[in-house]
Order: C-alpha cells, then sequence, then structure tokens
C-alpha cells in the first residue's frame, strides 16, 4: 500500500534502537537470549509481521546476534518481507524448532520467552533445555513496549484522527430504520477510504437495550428513534491501533439518559484529572468510581455503575499495559498510552461508554482527541 500520511510509519533504526534496549535489559537479567514467537512483539523489535500458526516462526535474540526461526519452506517468503537484517535458522518438517533453539543458544545460558508464545511450544522448549533454563521475558518486553515513543505517539494521533473522522460519518447517517451491519460496513468502507491498514479491525454498533452490553449482542439490529447509540470501532496504522467509543441519541436524550451520559463525562475527566507522573494505574480507576459512588451508583463492580477496569493501554496491541485497573499498582510514566473509558451500565436497559485516550508526557496526560460535548453528538 502507498504511505500518503503525514506521519511516518516506524523505520529500522528506531527497531534497532528497541533490540540495543532490550539486549540492555536481556543483561540486567542475566539471560543469555529471549525467543520471540509470532506476536506483535516480533514486529515491534524486527519489523517482521508474521501470522501465528502452529509451526515456530520468529526470532532469538542474543546479545550479538539476530536469528530469525523459520519453517523451511517458508524461508523465500521471510526473505521478502520488511525486518531487520539478521541470520535466518531454517528447520524442515521432520526437525523441532525448539531443538534448533537449543542448539543455538548453547549449553549454558537462561532463555527468556515471549509471553505470548503457543504452550505447545514452550513444552517443547522446555524438552530441549530443561525448565530451570526459562524465564518469563514479558515483563521485560511489556516495560519496553509500554513506554511509546514520538514516532509511535505520532501513528497513534493520527489512527485515533481518522477513526474520530468515520464516527462523524456514522453518526450523520444514523436515522430510524437503519441497520447495525449498515453502519458496520460503512465504517470499514470510510477507514478503508482513508488509508487505514486493511480498513477496520472491528466496529460494534449498538442499538437500545444492547447498549447495556459492553462489547454489543450478537445479529443485526434495526435503530429506533428514541433509542440510546452506542458506536465503538478504531482501525491500524502502521499496525498500531486507534479505538474510539462514542455513546449518544439522535434527539435530545430524557432525563435518565442524559443524567448518565454526564456522569459519564465526569468520570472520564476524573481519570484525566488523576493522572500525573508517578501515579498508581488503580488510582485512575478508583478515580472514575468515586465518582459514580457520589451518585449513588456502584460501588465497586456493581450495576447499575462500572462493571470492568476504566481504561487499558493502547499500540501495536489494543489492549496491553498498562491497565487502569484496581490493584495495578504500576505507576504512570511519560510515554503510556492509555484509554478512558469508565463505561456506566443500566443492566437491561441502557449504557454509556465514551472512550478516549491519553498520552502521559512529564506536564501531565493530553487527549488524542477531545472527549465528546454533548450526549446528541460525538
Amino acid at each position: 500500500m502507498t504511505w500518503t500520511h503525514p506521519v511516518s510509519p516506524i523505520g529500522d533504526d528506531e527497531r534497532t534502537a528497541r533490540l540495543h534496549r532490550l539486549r540492555e535489559a536481556m543483561e540486567r537479567e542475566g539471560a543469555a537470549g529471549l525467543l520471540l514467537g509470532s506476536t506483535e512483539s516480533l514486529r515491534y523489535f524486527t519489523g517482521l509481521v508474521w501470522h501465528a500458526s502452529e509451526r515456530l516462526c520468529g526470532a532469538l535474540v542474543m546479545l550479538d546476534r539476530l536469528v530469525y526461526i523459520v519453517p523451511g519452506f517458508e524461508g523465500s517468503r521471510v526473505e521478502s518481507l520488511p525486518h531487520l537484517p539478521g541470520e535466518m535458522a531454517l528447520w524442515q518438517e521432520e526437525e523441532s524448532p525448539a531443538r534448533l533453539v537449543a542448539d543455538l543458544l548453547g549449553r549454558t545460558g537462561r532463555l527468556l520467552l515471549d509471553g505470548e508464545l503457543p504452550l505447545s511450544q514452550y513444552h517443547a522448549l522446555a524438552g530441549a533445555l530443561g525448565t530451570e533454563r526459562l524465564g518469563d521475558g514479558t515483563p521485560v518486553i511489556d516495560a519496553l513496549r509500554a513506554v511509546k515513543s514520538d514516532a509511535e505517539i505520532a501513528l497513534i494521533r493520527h489512527a485515533m484522527g481518522l477513526t474520530l473522522g468515520v464516527h462523524r460519518t456514522a453518526r450523520a447517517h444514523m436515522r430510524p430504520g437503519v441497520r447495525a451491519s449498515e453502519i458496520v460496513r460503512l465504517i470499514d468502507d470510510e477507514h478503508r477510504r482513508l488509508g487505514s491498514d486493511g480498513g477496520s479491525t472491528f466496529a460494534i454498533v449498538s442499538f437500545g437495550a444492547a447498549t447495556a452490553l459492553p462489547h454489543g449482542a450478537d445479529g443485526d439490529q434495526t435503530l429506533r428513534g428514541d433509542e440510546v447509540i452506542l458506536v465503538d470501532t478504531g482501525c491500524r496504522l502502521d499496525g498500531y491501533h486507534s479505538d474510539l467509543t462514542r455513546t449518544y441519541t439522535l434527539d435530545e436524550p430524557n432525563a435518565e439518559v442524559e443524567r448518565i451520559w454526564r456522569l459519564e463525562r465526569e468520570a472520564q475527566d476524573a481519570v484525566f484529572a488523576a493522572a500525573h507522573i508517578g501515579a498508581p494505574c488503580e488510582a485512575l480507576d478508583a478515580a472514575a468510581r468515586a465518582v459514580l459512588v457520589r451518585n449513588g451508583l456502584g460501588p465497586d463492580y456493581r450495576l447499575p455503575g462500572l462493571a470492568h477496569r476504566a481504561g487499558h493501554g493502547l499500540g501495536l496491541a489494543i489492549h496491553e499495559p498498562p491497565f487502569i485497573v484496581r490493584g495495578n499498582r504500576q505507576p504512570l510514566q511519560a510515554g503510556h498510552v492509555f484509554s478512558v473509558e469508565p463505561m456506566i451500565v443500566v443492566p437491561e436497559r441502557f449504557g454509556v461508554r465514551l472512550e478516549d485516550h491519553v498520552v502521559m508526557t512529564e506536564d501531565g496526560p493530553r487527549w488524542f482527541t477531545e472527549p465528546a460535548a454533548e450526549p446528541t453528538g460525538v
């Protein structure tokens, strides 16, 4: 696809710097290698995009070498794809890729594992290396991926802008009698027209009582003029996600819907106000819940109220650290990107979710998109 966006895709220089930081972290952990599977982390560190299957295709990062572990018959395909320079180690169908990894690593040294590797591959590696030589690479990987660079932030910001425009187009096409599936197709068409990576990554379009279900209802729906509308959608740009939710009505809402909508906005603002460098993630979730409790909702996860966490991190994965949830004491850092979406559910009647994302800076949080201002718009 021709790149037509005003922001740049991630380049090899940035990925090389990521590998350098990964190797520094590996040294601190006393690890000789880290094995990446066919995951978003493989893309993050090497640029190689490969869909996972039962065959191991990934990369072994060692302190002085980068070796791609590739099924023999896929070698020419991998060579043709963008990726950082490195050695390629092929394994044939009757061979064990776990044994190949063990041979490359040598007789000593710990191997950290990409946390997204399948359990079957863990068992094979445990058989080849012994469990005592295996370690969890998730904390190392997550810590690096969670702090976004200027280039990553620019991509996410532009992707969010594209999706906000798509929301506005969808709002303009809402009318009594429209089917949810029509709006889903429109959203996908618009994301494609705007140059995203393959259209919508997802689109939830819910009407009426279905808006009380955080991830929507099965089947198609037809909009009645007096119903609450919830639209949650996103796209990818050079692999980086957008993710925005808007809840609104076509005409002025009734008093109860308006009250809950305004409380949702107040809870969003409370999360934003609680976000500062060093604040534990759980404090932001608590700030949202405090708004609801003061207004007779909840407490905790009781309904009517907030049934799930108040937000999640976002990057190459749509849900990734840092998670804005009770019990997560991880302190916020500059470069953290996360959603603010303290959804209020009124069971079997309606739900209101307003979802925007922020990036943490040394001076505090910054919105990627301005939150909705009124319950009839986006």
